[in-house]
């Protein structure tokens, strides 16, 4: 008798820590303006929320979680919650704003009108590319392009090498080669980014099963652009919608097999 009270005394012991570890914050992003949508992530239990139009948010944490902070217009920021933030329940931060300064651009006096060619011609003290302007683009090799059909088999400029690849089926092979290599890549990158652990815990996914399960979702969601996005609510919603239905043909499989 005596031995079930202390088993019951540390079984409620250990469930009172464990939940007390858990706490809803209130936080603030206290930059002056653009302190709507910006997201913020807790990288330790991956779950999310976006600041309101006063910068406000609500999450829950524990200690030593780290919150990514991310928007278009600030840097992105980390910070760890703290002991102080978990006994006040409250976390401000301020997120430094990204400002993108060009180099001076030199222009002679001897425009032509010729306004691409006058651009060639304009002198810069070093070369810009597309980190200077704060824009996305391509800097890697370019990839084979692959030719229209209309392109290729235009009466008066036949291409017959794009012909061929057409005929040939080469084109067709190269869009599936690409669109797989794109989506394994995205399979790869989303498992890094939340671990096997995560999808064994929040969804009861085998760890066997979770490259496969990633592949079902890119087939039948938006996914991929979400992930690229950062709209990691959305990949979190896709896991829970997704997961339900992988699991439940999971299921179904293994009563064929039995039967």
């Amino acid at each position: 008798m005596k031995n079930n009270l202390w088993i019951a005394f540390f079984y409620f012991l250990s469930i009172t820590i464990s939940t007390a570890q858990y706490v809803n914050i209130k936080g603030k992003v206290v930059n002056d303006f653009d302190v709507e949508g910006i997201h913020v992530l807790n990288k330790t239990s991956k779950y999310n929320t976006i600041t309101n139009q006063f910068g406000e948010f609500e999450l829950r944490v524990q200690l030593q979680d780290t919150l990514l902070f991310s928007s278009i217009k600030f840097e992105l920021q980390e910070i760890v919650i703290s002991e102080e933030n978990i006994s006040t329940k409250l976390i401000e931060i301020t997120l430094t704003e990204i400002i993108n300064e060009l180099d001076e651009v030199l222009v002679g006096n001897t425009l032509t009108g010729n306004l691409a060619y006058d651009i060639k011609n304009i002198k810069t003290e070093k070369d810009i590319d597309f980190d200077d302007v704060g824009i996305p683009g391509f800097k890697g090799i370019p990839q084979e392009r692959i030719i229209h059909p209309v392109e290729a088999f235009f009466p008066t400029n036949i291409n017959i090498e794009a012909v061929y690849k057409h005929i040939s089926g080469y084109y067709k092979k190269l869009k599936i080669k690409r669109k797989w290599t794109s989506e394994n890549t995205v399979v790869v990158e989303i498992i890094d980014y939340y671990g096997f652990t995560f999808f064994e815990d929040a969804y009861g996914l085998p760890k066997n099963r979770v490259y496969d399960f990633m592949l079902f979702c890119i087939e039948t969601s938006s996914i991929q652009s979400d992930f690229k996005r950062q709209n990691f609510a959305g990949v979190l919603q896709i896991f829970k919608d997704k997961s339900k239905i992988y699991i439940s043909r999971l299921v179904i499989s293994k009563e064929q097999i039995k039967n």
